[in-house]
């Protein structure tokens, strides 16, 4: 496998994490003994919203990820045949 698509694939799967990781932590204003909320600020909105923390702890899981899908790369546990859920399709050729 290329470095660029380890790369890519690495920063796929660190996008996925970061959204994984982000509601884990946070704290909403109804959570919070006397906490205003601001006006113009959703009441949904996090008290405590740490960015650092989410992206280390996104870069951890996405380290572990990657290892996984490497790890399948090399030794093929998971191809593409064992994906096919519904078995062999009823027509073998339509002819185009």
């Amino acid at each position: 496998m290329k470095w660029t698509s380890v790369l890519a694939i690495y920063a796929l799967l660190w996008v996925l994490a970061a959204f994984l990781v982000m509601p884990f932590g946070l704290r909403t204003p109804n959570e919070v003994a006397d906490h205003r909320v601001e006006t113009g600020h959703a009441d949904s909105a996090p008290v405590n919203f740490r960015p650092g923390r989410i992206a280390l702890r996104a870069t951890i899981l996405s380290l572990v990820m990657m290892f996984g899908f490497y790890l399948n790369y090399v030794y093929g546990w998971i191809e593409v045949e064992d994906l096919n859920f519904y078995g062999p399709p009823p027509v073998k050729s339509m002819g185009y």
